[in-house]
């Protein structure tokens, strides 16, 4: 079974942007991102809700290209929406509806894991679905006041299992833990 492992930046207050899906305040540069750009190797799928696909389009993304290819060229997108639309081809497809037996689905399949890129209200489905395996948390040394919730709406709660840990010189932190559905906290 592969693993599903929830990689994101984040803020000290629990928001992965701002409340119009934003991202100022967060870190751009340093060591980090190298290290970031070597895990997006290690995946052999993404999934992201529609807001965060669209985000891309800032960068030079174009509609119903896939993202992130250009430093892991076999990398299946898959975007959740209900109102996205564009041809699916073999590196990207819409999922419309479903979401958590469609990743289930994926995760029962062989291959590499499979990173959630961002949505907050996806990550709380599938936190609630107990389908996210790992968290691996870009800790940006920023607070929000406001915005998307790392989990969206959910109140599910787990236990988290530290597994690794990183100091960047930018203040950034890199935390790796383990989801813990049996024994979530009190």
């Amino acid at each position: 079974m592969r693993k599903l492992i929830y990689d994101v930046a984040a803020s000290l207050d629990n928001y992965i942007a701002h409340s119009d899906g934003s991202v100022d305040g967060f870190q751009w540069e340093g060591n980090f991102v190298d290290d970031f750009l070597e895990r997006i190797k290690t995946y052999g799928a993404v999934l992201m809700g529609r807001k965060t696909y669209e985000w891309g389009f800032a960068f030079g993304l174009q509609k119903g290209e896939p993202a992130y290819t250009q430093v892991n060229p076999q990398l299946k997108n898959y975007v959740f929406s209900s109102s996205i639309s564009f041809e699916p081809s073999p590196l990207i497809e819409v999922v419309r509806e479903h979401e958590v037996s469609f990743v289930e689905g994926l995760k029962a399949q062989s291959g590499n894991p499979i990173w959630l890129c961002g949505g907050g209200e996806l990550a709380s489905k599938l936190l609630e679905a107990h389908l996210i395996d790992e968290l691996v948390i870009k800790l940006n040394p920023v607070v929000l006041g406001e915005g998307i919730r790392l989990f969206g709406s959910s109140q599910t709660k787990v236990g988290l299992r530290l597994t690794d840990s990183k100091r960047y010189e930018n203040g950034l932190m890199l935390l790796n833990y383990q989801i813990q559905y049996e024994s979530p906290v009190a």
